[in-house]
């Protein structure tokens, strides 16, 4: 502002004329409003001075009008009157034909509207009135600058709720929506749309259900601009949080079905930047069966671009499913994980895959219905009946009730048969009904093999629990209603000719679909992401192709399913090679693909998938161990797959990153019985070779100890935890900052042996890292209640009087700090002698040090002793107070300085010390008043100046 005067064109006596005197830089605000205190020539009132200058032919001069409008503004307030006429001159101002002053004008708006906002009462309208319809025109103005202003202005107008309802319904919401308007101009569309979706957050959801939705729904569908629906689709999340869940599902997310499939990568992108908001704008089931699969196409996107946001919001889209109920953890209000607890042992879960040697009752069922599951997911265009809801609806009932009967039989409780189901189904397709037959859909099976297991199962209720074997443990004992069953036979006679037509038709019509899928597929063989996608569809393809086998074929496999159940089947002999043969063997999409696809080609898949088998038929268990209910099993198996070295080359060389960065938030939704899906892949990201990579677990690992619990910490994190102990220092200081937090989980003998590795902490890579040791004083602080004294004098003590020494002074003065919290936690236990020896020590080191800086040390932590009152004043007056009294005589003038300090701002204000007859009162003035004489100035001062005119706190010692 210092060259205003340049801005006229003038002579100086014009300069004159206007007030621009030759102010100093320290008064720019008086240059721009000075012309309205000058008495001119002219003779004018401040008021025709304003409105002479406001509409004066120099530009210049309009633009310091409109710059100086706020203290313009404030002259006036006093008059109602002159006020109002000012903001008619504003009106006129903000028609001026030069896009300068308009966008001068529009930047003081915010600033004035809040000057309204302070004088409401005296002027209610004037904002309403003046300003709003100024805002709103400059919306439409030809001038690029004067609209971005407007548009910033009328943000932050919204944002502080200064405009009120009747205005945004009338005035602001029509104009934007004939700005966004399919036959608007491009420029103005496109800033219309980033307008409404910015402000819909700011607006209630009547108004944006209301007047807005509509017209975003269009939007979203524009096909002239794809900048139109990549602001869309940007701000997708918002706009689905305000208008509620009902409005989303019932609106929006056809929508964004639309664009996650839109010809452009940037919009589909968008959507996967966003899906995470939209997710939580859904509900349960339309999480579940509509956006899971949704985000498995981005997922296998082809463009990269697209598949590396999507992998990026993989994580907080899988932390949307997290349920309370079932995670035994949820978060308070003021933002700490808090724990629920289970009925059942968290540890069971995980070491049963080690221990046990059975695998979990409801896992091993519902297998093949996960398997169906994921398959189903993974096709593109599978809209069938026969879906993704059908398949789970039935797979939880089923796990569901299987749960409760096996419960009832280990605990040697009575089963209700009222409460058991049906049919307790070990397969989608094969069932033991409560008489023990094997029934495909309806059909029921022979009966011999019916009669032969009823006597199995009636048989097992006699048994007590004790007896126990493997028939207990794989198939709870069921109750015999071979009444009941007599007309559920009847019925389903008459179901199976109604349905079987169906299924069969429903089941060609589904294979056809995947074979054309798979067909598409085929010329981008070389991706991972379509070959395992291709891998998903085939087994996909065998499950709808088993619908459609004969009677005698399904009879053979009910035989087999029979020999499994009795025993004289192992699990080796239902291993994936048989899987894959009969897949190839059967399907008829296995004849075309050989002929179709090239040989080479097909020699490579078929060796590395025989490479497999031999694995895979060892790691069968370990598999299917990996099957959990709370999300859906193909987001769980592309998370997993983000530690895969290929992902880094094909999507993302920091997609490890990303996986540690969402693993705290996927742990907590799954819960901590179903860690073992995840145990694996956090062992492979704690061993990665990027140490960024290990520096996000470090720093996550405290809050994933919350949720898995003291038995799994200690069994699985506390290995990893270890090793970062030993890390780089990048990785080291992640584990320090929640140190506390960590140690304080674990079992006092688990604890323990970590008071001998504390020591490593005061090793660093650089030694002007002193930000680490400032780190580790903090976490001894807090870390000094989780040990006894016995453990705090022989480990930790050491540790503090090294930091004590420390060269950096911020180090050294949150040491004395805790040396104090040391000294609190001795006396505090009844320690006494631990304190009084290690006072000696402090004496020793610190009162006798030939450094001047130790004894400077020593009078801090005298005086923040006797602050803290962390010991008796009888053992501080006996032990403490004759050395610092000492220190009087010392020749460095900061020591005494800050023993002038602690007498005469602590000690003298303690209440033992200023009580009439005290012994040591005489002791403590009489070294005041040699201070209140000493020869430097500034011991003087302190000793002299009174704690109320000189308020010092501990950290103003620091020099």
């Amino acid at each position: 502002m210092a060259g205003i005067p340049l801005y006229f064109v003038e002579t100086q006596d014009d300069l004159d004329d206007f007030g621009f005197e030759d102010y100093g830089s320290e008064c720019d605000g008086i240059r721009i409003t000075a012309f309205l205190d000058v008495a001119g020539q002219d003779n004018l009132t401040p008021l025709a001075r304003l409105e002479k200058y406001a509409f004066s032919e120099n530009l210049f001069n309009r633009q310091i009008v409109a710059r100086g409008l706020l203290d313009v503004l404030r002259s006036f307030s006093d008059d109602e009157k002159d006020f109002l006429a000012v903001m008619e001159i504003v009106l006129r101002l903000s028609e001026d034909a030069e896009p300068t002053v308009r966008a001068e004008l529009m930047e003081q708006v915010p600033h004035i509207a809040f000057f309204l906002q302070e004088n409401k009462g005296r002027f209610p309208t004037a904002f309403s009135k003046y300003l709003v319809p100024v805002v709103v025109r400059y919306l439409t103005d030809p001038n690029n600058q004067v609209r971005k202003t407007s548009q910033a202005a009328l943000l932050v107008l919204l944002e502080q709720n200064f405009i009120d309802k009747n205005d945004i319904e009338a005035k602001v919401c029509p104009i934007l929506l004939e700005l966004a308007a399919p036959d608007s101009d491009d420029d103005y569309k496109v800033e219309a749309v980033a307008i409404i979706c910015k402000m819909s957050c700011m607006l209630s959801k009547e108004i944006v259900e209301k007047l807005l939705l509509p017209r975003f729904c269009d939007l979203c569908s524009d096909e002239r601009l794809f900048q139109v629906r990549k602001v869309c689709a940007a701000n997708f999340g918002d706009i689905c949080n305000t208008v509620g869940q009902e409005a989303t599902e019932k609106y929006l997310i056809p929508r964004f079905f639309e664009l996650c499939s839109d010809n452009v990568w940037g919009i589909r992108k968008a959507c996967a930047d966003c899906f995470m908001a939209v997710s939580c704008s859904a509900s349960p089931e339309m999480r579940r069966t509509k956006l899971s699969p949704l985000f498995i196409n981005l997922i296998c996107d082809p463009s990269k671009w697209v598949r590396q946001a999507a992998f990026q919001s993989l994580g907080p889209f899988i932390s949307t499913f997290a349920n309370p109920s079932s995670a035994g953890l949820y978060i308070k209000d003021d933002g700490t994980l808090s724990i629920r607890q289970l009925n059942e042992d968290p540890r069971s879960v995980s070491s049963s895959d080690k221990n046990a040697p059975n695998c979990n009752t409801s896992n091993c069922s519902s297998e093949k219905v996960d398997s169906i599951e994921a398959s189903l997911r993974l096709s593109p265009g599978n809209n069938t009946p026969c879906s993704v809801e059908t398949l789970q609806d039935t797979m939880e009932e089923k796990s569901k009730n299987v749960t409760e009967a096996q419960t009832s039989v280990f605990d040697g409780t009575s089963i209700d048969a009222s409460k058991l189901p049906l049919s307790t189904c070990t397969d989608d397709k094969f069932c033991i009904s409560e008489n023990g037959s094997k029934s495909n859909g309806q059909a029921s099976g022979s009966g011999g093999e019916q009669n032969m297991t009823t006597e199995c199962c009636l048989a097992s209720h006699q048994l007590p629990v004790d007896n126990f074997n493997s028939f207990y443990y794989w198939r709870p004992p069921l109750p015999d209603i071979s009444q009941e069953l007599e007309l559920l036979h009847l019925d389903a006679k008459q179901q199976d000719a109604t349905e079987e037509s169906h299924c069969k038709c429903h089941s060609y019509t589904t294979s056809s679909e995947i074979e054309k899928v798979l067909m598409s597929l085929q010329p981008h063989m070389d991706d991972p992401n379509v070959q395992a996608q291709i891998q998903v569809l085939s087994a996909a393809l065998r499950v709808a192709q088993l619908d459609c086998q004969p009677e005698d074929e399904l009879k053979d496999q009910e035989e087999s399913c029979s020999n499994l159940l009795s025993g004289e089947c192992s699990l080796s002999s239902c291993s994936l090679t048989d899987e894959k043969n009969v897949a190839v063997s059967e399907s008829p999409f296995g004849e075309h693909a050989s002929q179709t696809m090239n040989s080479e080609d097909w020699q490579n898949e078929s060796t590395e998938s025989s490479d497999k088998e031999d694995d895979n038929e060892l790691l069968f268990g370990e598999e299917k161990f990996k099957v959990q209910d709370i999300i859906p099993q193909p987001l769980l198996e592309q998370y997993l797959s983000m530690t895969d070295p290929a992902r880094a080359q094909t999507v993302d060389t920091e997609i490890a990153k990303h996986c540690a960065y969402s693993l705290p938030g996927v742990a907590l939704t799954l819960g901590r019985k179903n860690w073992h899906c995840l145990k694996d892949t956090y062992e492979t990201l704690a061993s990665d070779v990027q140490w960024k990579v290990r520096r996000t677990l470090a720093f996550s690992i405290h809050e994933l100890a919350v949720i898995l619990g003291d038995q799994l910490t200690a069994a699985d994190l506390v290995p990893i935890f270890n090793g970062f102990l030993k890390d780089l220092d990048e990785v080291r200081i992640g584990v320090l900052k929640h140190l506390y937090d960590f140690l304080k989980l674990l079992h006092e003998d688990k604890r323990r042996e970590y008071l001998y590795q504390l020591q490593e902490f005061m090793v660093t890579d650089n030694s002007r890292n002193w930000r680490f040791r400032y780190e580790l004083a903090e976490q001894l602080i807090l870390i000094l209640e989780l040990y006894n004294p016995t453990d705090v004098y022989d480990y930790l003590r050491h540790i503090a009087l090294t930091l004590c020494s420390d060269k950096v002074s911020e180090v050294r003065w949150i040491s004395f700090k805790l040396v104090v919290a040391i000294l609190q936690k001795f006396y505090s236990n009844g320690t006494s002698a631990l304190g009084l020896n290690f006072i000696n020590e402090l004496t020793l080191k610190f009162r006798h040090c030939p450094k001047w800086v130790g004894r400077q040390a020593f009078a801090f932590i005298c005086q923040a002793a006797v602050e803290a009152e962390c010991m008796p004043i009888d053992q501080f007056v006996e032990h403490l107070l004759p050395n610092l009294l000492s220190l009087a005589s010392d020749r460095v003038a900061n020591v005494r300085v800050l023993l002038a300090k602690a007498l005469r701002q602590t000690l003298l204000q303690k209440v033992y010390f200023t009580s009439v007859g005290n012994p040591h009162l005489e002791e403590v003035e009489e070294t005041v008043l040699v201070l209140q004489s000493d020869g430097d100035k500034d011991v003087r001062y302190f000793a002299t100046v009174e704690p109320a005119q000189n308020p010092v706190g501990l950290t103003t010692f620091v020099n």
